[in-house]
């Protein structure tokens, strides 16, 4: 992790999601139910996105800079990047409560925060199916919401299981390398418990970088053993990665993806924010990766 960090400051804020390795994390239970939901700052993309989707919106004062969808939350003041909060920014707005993401930072911001007047929910993150339903009961439940909560879960859960099941007869699967930086001609790429392992996964591919977990730098010998078939890269979010900078890598240029000058870039909050979105996520992804192969 301490790659990652490394790169933080060059990176967008709406990267504050991606850039964290899914670890178990519990709601502060002593305030699993807010008791005043009158003024909820929301800090996380999916997390927003997951309160709107609720129909809850109007329990909302504030947002972080990576809630910038729908884009009617945009309209709502912003507390600033979810990674790098400030106490008096977010309590500025005077909240009656905090709901924020796992991994919002930095730990002494949140710790901060955590020990104020004002109660304080984390929501796991997981970048997993189970784990989108996870986080949309918690922000149910967290809101007074557990009906519509229960509600959006079981939606989301059979748009989900449709589109893992598009590419459930892919024989041949995808090797792919997901690129989330080529700063300094270094690919910084995604291993294991990363939002770019999960979305590869749930799309019926294979990630083509094994042995490390989080986001890293790769060496040029670990590339060209990787042999992706195709390049996954965002778009809208952080510096933009040139397609002849990246296939101009000697390592790239040497792999299968590399010869073919194969890519694909999707929206970043749409294809890593885990939320309401992501099945259309994995349906789009599948459909650039295999074409006519995925199945209706």
């Amino acid at each position: 992790m301490r790659v990652v960090f490394s790169f933080r400051s060059a990176l967008a804020p709406m990267l504050g999601v991606l850039l964290v390795t899914a670890l178990p994390a519990k709601a502060n239970e002593s305030a699993a139910v807010f008791s005043d939901t009158s003024r909820i700052a929301s800090i996380g993309g999916s997390i927003t996105e997951i309160v709107y989707a609720l129909g809850e919106e109007g329990h909302l004062v504030a947002r972080d800079s990576t809630s910038y969808f729908p884009h009617a939350a945009l309209k709502l003041p912003d507390v600033g990047y979810m990674r790098a909060l400030s106490p008096e920014g977010v309590v500025s707005v005077n909240p009656s409560g905090i709901l924020a993401l796992h991994g919002s930072g930095p730990k002494e911001a949140v710790d901060v925060l955590k020990k104020s007047s004002v109660p304080f929910i984390e929501v796991p993150e997981h970048y997993s199916h189970e784990g989108i339903l996870e986080k949309i009961r918690i922000v149910g439940k967290a809101l007074g919401a557990d009906a519509k909560a229960e509600k959006l879960a079981a939606e989301m859960d059979a748009k989900l299981k449709a589109a893992e099941k598009r590419t459930a007869s892919i024989k041949e699967r995808k090797r792919i390398l997901f690129v989330l930086s080529t700063q300094g001609g270094k690919i910084l790429a995604a291993g294991s418990d990363t939002a770019g392992d999960g979305i590869i996964k749930l799309a019926g591919a294979v990630n083509a970088v094994e042995g490390f977990s989080g986001y890293k730098q790769m060496s040029d010998e670990a590339i060209v053993t990787a042999r992706p078939d195709l390049i996954l890269t965002m778009k809208n979010a952080g510096p933009p990665i040139s397609e002849d900078e990246l296939f101009a890598n000697p390592s790239i240029a040497s792999t299968p993806a590399g010869a073919a000058r194969k890519v694909i870039s999707m929206d970043g909050g749409y294809l890593l924010g885990f939320g309401p979105r992501t099945a259309g996520a994995i349906h789009d992804l599948a459909v650039s990766l295999y074409g006519s192969q995925v199945t209706d």
